[in-house]
């Protein structure tokens, strides 16, 4: 259970295995912003029907994040359905706290962006997540624990 993570939604709870092997500075910063609680009722900002939820910006305006950028470590792996990536601006390496789940394969994200997990249960409840950019009545994460830390 050491690369597992749970994001709780009002709706159940997501489990999102991480991918350290793809991406570990990324695995890492997102490690320990969860056990800093840094994602505990931050919204989903920016939800496209067809494409992605994205959420992690304290300030729910799609400009914010923690303050440390993480370098870029785009990899191989495709964006699928439930693959989850790191935001980012033009700059490759801008990576900071925001992230997003696909909804569907986007394969114009490869190579172009971070993967650093993949949902491996709770896909229907990223499903509910509300649409728009940004959506009139936002969902938020409850919370986010990692697996090893969950008692």
């Amino acid at each position: 259970m050491e690369n597992m993570l749970y994001l709780d939604l009002e709706y159940g709870r997501v489990v999102i295995e991480l991918k350290p092997d793809l991406a570990p500075k990324h695995v890492a910063r997102i490690k320990e912003l969860v056990r800093a609680g840094f994602y505990d009722g931050i919204v989903f900002h920016r939800v496209i029907e067809g494409f992605m939820a994205q959420t992690g910006d304290p300030t729910g305006t799609g400009r914010g994040g923690s303050g440390k950028k993480i370098p870029a470590e785009f990899n191989s792996a495709p964006f699928e359905r439930g693959t989850v990536g790191m935001a980012r601006s033009q700059n490759p390496d801008s990576g900071d706290s925001q992230f997003f789940i696909c909804f569907k394969p986007a394969p114009f994200l490869n190579g172009q962006y971070t993967v650093w997990g993949q949902v491996v249960e709770g896909m229907e409840f990223v499903d509910k997540i509300k649409r728009g950019e940004p959506p009139a009545d936002p969902d938020k994460i409850v919370k986010m624990t990692l697996a090893e830390d969950a008692k």
